[in-house]
């Protein structure tokens, strides 16, 4: 998925070929498929039907698909129609997407490029600049793809040392903004140029005695980041 002028757009595959599907096609497909209309669906859009009609077939001739499955009526006319098993994969994946972002709204995004994977471990290591990140191995992404890596503010810990534990990732940096934020802290860290943010209790942030300009060591676990291939 990618931010464009026009709002989100989403990056199918599917039979091989990719398909950018912007958020009137996505909502287009979704009220099809609540509605089994495509003129009420264009309605609820706000598009023309004939729109509509373009939409549905630039998708399906860019992938080779049927996403749209049409059944007649009977002697008292009317018909029916729904998403084709296809139209409907295309739909839960965008609003799979949807749901993993909205699970990481306060996260940070990190633009990165998988640089090592070691099925035997299971886990695969991505680069940001000059850092290395441990994660989760996924058997889609190769060496060489481009990912967003997500991390929740609140699955950050911070460390005035760095220690071996469960947490596989050790990152030095140092404080840059301090904020209160519904009665909790949100730490902006540099590493290296890339800013991270954590959010910690009050209590936690005077017992680290954190200020700004001060060095700290961040932490998380592999399996707290998120991926999206881009």
């Amino acid at each position: 998925m990618r931010e464009v002028k026009a709002g989100i757009e989403y990056k199918i595959n599917l039979n091989n070929k990719s398909f950018l599907l912007g958020r009137k096609k996505y909502k287009l497909l979704d009220k099809i498929n609540s509605f089994g209309s495509i003129s009420e669906a264009a309605k609820l859009t706000e598009i023309s039907y004939r729109t509509a009609l373009n939409h549905i077939e630039k998708i399906e001739s860019s992938l080779d698909i049927k996403i749209v499955e049409t059944q007649k009526g009977g002697k008292g006319g009317g018909g029916k129609t729904s998403l084709s098993e296809e139209g409907f994969a295309i739909l839960k994946e965008c609003k799979k997407i949807n749901a993993i972002m909205e699970l990481h709204k306060d996260a940070n995004e990190l633009k990165s490029v998988v640089k090592k994977i070691d099925s035997e471990k299971g886990v695969m290591i991505i680069g940001i600049k000059d850092i290395d990140i441990n994660i989760p191995l996924n058997n889609k992404y190769e060496i060489g793809d481009k990912i967003l890596a997500l991390i929740n503010y609140d699955n950050i810990f911070l460390m005035l040392e760095p220690y071996d534990s469960s947490i596989r990732n050790n990152l030095k940096g140092k404080i840059v903004e301090l904020s209160l934020n519904n009665k909790i802290i949100r730490v902006k860290i540099d590493i290296g140029g890339i800013f991270i943010y954590s959010d910690i209790t009050i209590s936690a942030a005077k017992e680290l005695d954190l200020e700004l300009g001060k060095e700290i060591y961040v932490g998380f676990k592999a399996m707290s980041v998120a991926t999206l291939k881009l």
